[in-house]
Parts: structure tokens; C-alpha cells; sequence
């Protein structure tokens, strides 16, 4: 049975863990991320929602030297040192065919033939859910202590090839560094909008 939820909230350091004092680092310090850190993060992460749970993320998490050397040449000269130097750099990718695993993903109905003949609306709903479980995998590790740096400089097209070469249907989304920030590698934080300056209640 699901759990009951009452009217609770997120303590104040917890909220301030994963948002209101996170930051996006662009230095590391050199300590490891575990593969067990990076298995925590997805048990989180996949349980995020998407739409008929869809799933469609596939990530890649660069993490020995030889892929870091492959993922450097593909970003851009700015995100090189940041690559170098994080313990792990996440590929958000997406799968084009994602709904091939709805009959096991969403069982209770034929979502399968939802999807069928329409790549292009595949594609429209594959990288929106990726973007969300992409987010997922942000809150998941901060929640779990760690820190991210997301970035959107590189070359997909690169990308895609060193690291989904063997299927064509799986795109590149964003890529995101994942550590322990160094503190000195950040200034200070931009502007936050107030409520009503990009929001309305109708």
C-alpha cells in the first residue's frame, strides 16, 4: 500500500541543501564519487515523474580517464578544465524508440501504440522527460551531499558519436559534473526573480 503523507516539509537545512544554497560549481575538489554514490543517485532520480513513465533518460556517467579524454574533446574550450577535473561527468541522453519498454514501464495499458508511427512526437516527449529526470539527478545528488556543475556547451553531434555510437536513437540532452564543489571555483549568485515578475496565478 502507498504510504500515507501528512502535511510535513522538508527541514530548512535540507531545503537550503538542495536549493536555496546549492550552487553550480565550475572547480572539484579531488575527492572520488563512489559507483555506489552513483547508483544512489538513480534509485532517486528514476523515481521522478514522466509522462505514461516513460524513462526515456540513458546516461553515461564519465567517470575513468580514458572517457573523460574522449568527452574533453567534445565540449566546449571553456567546460574542458571543468571535465578534467570533476570525478564524474553525467550524460543526460534520451532514447528516440523509449517507448519499446512501455509494456513493461506502463503495463496496465497499450501506451506502446500511443507512440507508434510518430518519431517526431517521440522525440518531443523524449527530450522533455529527459530534461526532467536530468533535473531529477541534480536534486538526487545534492540530496545526497554531493554537488553539480550542468553544462550545455559541447558538441552533441560528438557527443553523440564517442558515447551512443552504437545506437542511433540516443540523443544527447545536457551533460553535468557531479562532486564535491570547490568553493573558490564559484562567484557570487546571480539575481533570482521575485514571484510576480514571470509568474501569474490565473
Amino acid at each position: 500500500m502507498p504510504k500515507q503523507f501528512h502535511d510535513t516539509h522538508l527541514s530548512d537545512d535540507a531545503l537550503d541543501q538542495i536549493f536555496r544554497e546549492a550552487r553550480s560549481y565550475n572547480g572539484w575538489l579531488g575527492k572520488d564519487v563512489s559507483d555506489e554514490q552513483l547508483h544512489a543517485i538513480y534509485e532517486l532520480m528514476k523515481m521522478g515523474p514522466t509522462s505514461a513513465n516513460m524513462q526515456p533518460a540513458r546516461i553515461v556517467w564519465v567517470k575513468s580517464d580514458e572517457a573523460k579524454a574522449k568527452l574533453v574533446e567534445c565540449v566546449s574550450d571553456g567546460n574542458k578544465d571543468k571535465v578534467k577535473a570533476a570525478p564524474v561527468t553525467a550524460l543526460v541522453g534520451y532514447d528516440i524508440d523509449f517507448h519499446e519498454e512501455l509494456p513493461w514501464l506502463f503495463p496496465h495499458t497499450d501506451a506502446k501504440s500511443w507512440f507508434e508511427g510518430d518519431e517526431e512526437g517521440r522525440k518531443e516527449g523524449a527530450f522533455r522527460n529527459s530534461a526532467l529526470q536530468g533535473a531529477y539527478l541534480i536534486i538526487a545528488a545534492r540530496a545526497l551531499g554531493l554537488d553539480t556543475g550542468p553544462m550545455s556547451g559541447f558538441d552533441a553531434e560528438a557527443v553523440e558519436k564517442a558515447f551512443f555510437g552504437d545506437d542511433p536513437k540516443h540523443k544527447v540532452n545536457f551533460i553535468c559534473s557531479i562532486g564535491y564543489g570547490d568553493a573558490e571555483s564559484i562567484f557570487e549568485r546571480s539575481p533570482r526573480p521575485e514571484f510576480d515578475k514571470f509568474t501569474r496565478i490565473a
